[in-house]
């Protein structure tokens, strides 16, 4: 039997089978530790993190939980370096959107604005 022939095909099809990275454009803003922004624990994220300035941290609206951003989930966001943490999420009435957690740099946030990027994370 020559195995030599068939590992090379069988690792070809195994490369080309499973990309579970998955990719959407979502709105995406920016937040600090205020309570002005949040509420009067600003550093208490809704799954009981604590956030601190410098974390790479995000809050997610609840739909985009349902497509597996989950508590914990990396994410990578178009234009920022880094993966970023699941960290919080957002109000009921936001649908399609990240919040970006800036500690307490209020003037990254407001630079930030609002921008439609793509993030990207794998499905596990």
């Amino acid at each position: 039997m020559r195995l030599s022939r068939s590992i090379p095909v069988m690792l070809l099809a195994l490369a080309g089978c499973s990309d579970d990275t998955r990719r959407m454009t979502v709105t995406a803003t920016a937040y600090t530790s205020s309570v002005g922004e949040t509420d009067a624990t600003p550093d208490l994220a809704a799954w009981g993190d604590r956030l601190k300035p410098g974390m790479k941290a995000i809050a997610v609206s609840r739909d985009l939980i349902e497509q597996g951003l989950e508590h914990g989930t990396e994410v990578h966001i178009e234009g920022l370096d880094g993966a970023y943490v699941v960290r919080d999420k957002m109000n009921r009435r936001w649908t399609r959107k990240i919040d970006i957690y800036m500690g307490r740099d209020r003037a990254s946030a407001r630079a930030w604005g609002v921008r439609e990027v793509e993030i990207r994370w794998r499905d596990d």
